[in-house]
């Protein structure tokens, strides 16, 4: 099947010095093409005799030698090392591919199709199906470049005798005889028009073919790399602290986290309340955290410009923005707007106010006569909020303070806890051991039941997920994708009489942290429910905790003693600066992890 294997002067073959590239995926011209080496991208060595095939390296006798330096040697020539990767398969003796793979590679390099179709016969362990797919790669570059070339006689005879009795991919072989019709279609599949673009044609086939042969004769490319993501999965997997990115895992050395990546000590004190602080909330992207109190305050905190974003190696100091006064009630919860430029406060059954983050302007009030707001949220698309409502309906405001909804009956009881899914689902407690699922686009509810009181729930960035505190003093961890059930519970933190509320927080939410009315915050292992560690410091009762979202190493505890605790890494503590008190508040830098 000649035709176009005459159409090119032949290859100008030398013997190349151990520094020389002769890749045949480089951006040369056919008319100069050097012999190939067996991987894309690389430069070849001599063939040498294979050395090293019964040897084992390594302490456990498990690894062979001669694959061992192969592997070795494709990645040098993956990373560009091409005279290192020569000399290492001259040094060692073992060549990276079989003398008949390297033909067969140059063969395709230089067009001679034929010549490359009767060497893919003699390469061992490729299966029928195999062969038969690289035969048509082959001739359906020997037809297209035949076509190029004005040569429609050989091409339509490729196409008959060639391709067609193969007996697949029909619908490419419809496409390729179009081809000889309108011969502008080629461009749609692929066919360049000038010489250097051949080439690169023939590379990319290469590539394909590649992927065909066996890993014993083409070793895959980025072989090393795999493997060592593949030892670096495990030693993760088997981390018992795992909360370290993956950018800081080093090869140098085993990755283990201790005890000391999981945030141990108090870093700061924010000291900007007058009563009990009630809850906490970091805004999505970490830069903010937002409290409020029984002082009828809600406060906006800032980590300090040039920390916020350092996703584990600094804890950042946190400094006071804004204090947003005007409700006539304690201040249950605040809620972040999907792009933190706006905050919700609601009183304690009174209402709902909309600040600006930037100004600390009160932007709106949503209230209504004769029923109280408690609880608020965002919808994800940021346009509206919800409320909960003492007469225990779930009610949906434009951000102008009209309302668009509002679903009546048992929606929700007097808990300030709600939370609505990326794609619109509210939930909210609606009994007293129930939770509602209410999916208002289509109409639907669910419902998830608890045989002791819930208090708090917290949903999970993923929002498949669901942390329900209970009275009876455990944590249960609720799947609500798919099917509805308890995946993990959660003990050994107290609850008596007060609201305690509990949080997702680490690397993946791999971790879930809760106040305690013993004045500690617990933190436990999310998938097993082993508890890993308890935080003494406050004098008070702990009632809200959040893990920030951007810094895996900082948590923030509210408590009944009128502070607010940023815990951080232990070895952290020493670089703190001393922070100048703003407005009437105190933030301190305590000198142990006791009470200040």
């Amino acid at each position: 099947m000649g035709g176009i294997e005459g159409t090119e002067p032949p290859s100008k073959r030398v013997k190349l010095p151990l520094g020389g590239s002769n890749s045949f995926v480089a951006d040369s011209s056919l008319r100069n093409t050097n012999p190939v080496a067996c991987s894309l991208g690389d430069s070849m060595a001599r063939p040498l005799p294979s050395h090293g095939d019964g040897e084992m390296v390594g302490s456990k006798g498990v690894i062979k030698k001669s694959e061992f330096v192969k592997i070795i040697t494709r990645a040098l020539y993956s990373l560009g090392y091409n005279r290192s990767g020569a000399i290492l398969e001259e040094e060692s003796g073992i060549p990276l591919c079989s003398s008949v793979a390297n033909e067969f590679m140059q063969q395709v390099v230089d067009g001679k199709w034929d010549d490359s179709l009767a060497t893919l016969q003699k390469i061992d362990l490729l299966d029928e199906n195999s062969v038969k797919v690289a035969t048509f790669l082959i001739l359906e570059q020997k037809f297209l470049e035949l076509l190029k070339i004005g040569q429609y006689d050989a091409a339509l005879d490729t196409l008959r005798n060639g391709l067609v009795p193969l007996r697949i991919n029909v619908s490419q072989i419809h496409e390729l005889a179009a081809c000889v019709i309108a011969p502008s279609k080629c461009l749609t599949l692929g066919l360049p028009s000038q010489d250097i673009d051949v080439a690169k044609s023939r590379s990319k086939l290469l590539e394909k073919l590649q992927k065909l042969l066996p890993a014993s004769v083409m070793i895959p490319e980025r072989r090393l790399e795999h493997l060592v993501e593949q030892a670096l999965d495990v030693q993760r997997d088997a981390c018992a602290f795992h909360n370290t990115m993956d950018c800081d895992i080093s090869l140098y050395s085993d990755h283990h986290c201790g005890r000391n990546r999981i945030p141990n000590q108090t870093i700061q004190i924010l000291q900007g309340h007058s009563d009990e602080v009630w809850f906490l909330q970091f805004s999505h992207s970490g830069k903010y955290l937002a409290s409020s109190s029984k002082d009828q305050s809600a406060i906006i905190w800032e980590l300090i410009k040039g920390q916020l974003n350092l996703m584990v190696k600094e804890d950042g100091n946190v400094s006071l923005k804004h204090v947003l006064t005007g409700h006539r009630k304690p201040v249950l919860v605040v809620s972040w707007s999907p792009d933190d430029h706006q905050l919700l406060t609601c009183g304690l059954e009174e209402v709902v106010r909309r600040w600006d983050v930037s100004s600390g302007e009160c932007l709106h009030v949503y209230e209504k006569n004769g029923v109280g707001l408690i609880s608020c949220g965002w919808f994800a698309d940021g346009r509206g909020i919800f409320s909960g409502m003492t007469d225990k309906s779930i009610c949906l405001w434009h951000l102008e303070g009209r309302e668009l909804e509002c679903w009546k009956g048992q929606r929700t009881l007097k808990i300030s806890d709600m939370a609505v899914t990326d794609d619109g689902k509210i939930i909210s407690v609606c009994r007293e051991s129930a939770i509602l699922l209410l999916d208002r686009e289509a109409n639907f509810e669910r419902v998830i039941e608890e045989d002791e009181i819930i208090t708090s729930f917290s949903l999970s960035k993923d929002n498949k997920f669901l942390l329900v505190n209970l009275t009876n003093q455990e944590i249960h961890l609720w799947n609500i994708d798919g099917e509805i059930k308890v995946v993990a519970k959660y003990k050994g933190h107290k609850r008596a009489r007060f609201v305690i509320r509990s949080c997702f927080g680490g690397l993946g939410q791999a971790f879930v942290a809760s106040g305690s009315e013993d004045s500690q915050v617990y933190i436990w292992y999310r998938d097993s429910g082993e508890l890993i560690m308890s935080l003494p410091g406050h004098s008070g009762a702990v009632n809200c905790v959040s893990w920030s979202p951007s810094n895996l190493h900082m948590l923030a505890s509210a408590s009944d003693d009128r502070t607010i605790r940023i815990w951080g890494l232990k070895n952290r503590l020493n670089s703190i600066r001393p922070e100048v008190s703003q407005s009437n508040s105190k933030v301190v830098h305590p000198q142990s992890n006791g009470r200040t």
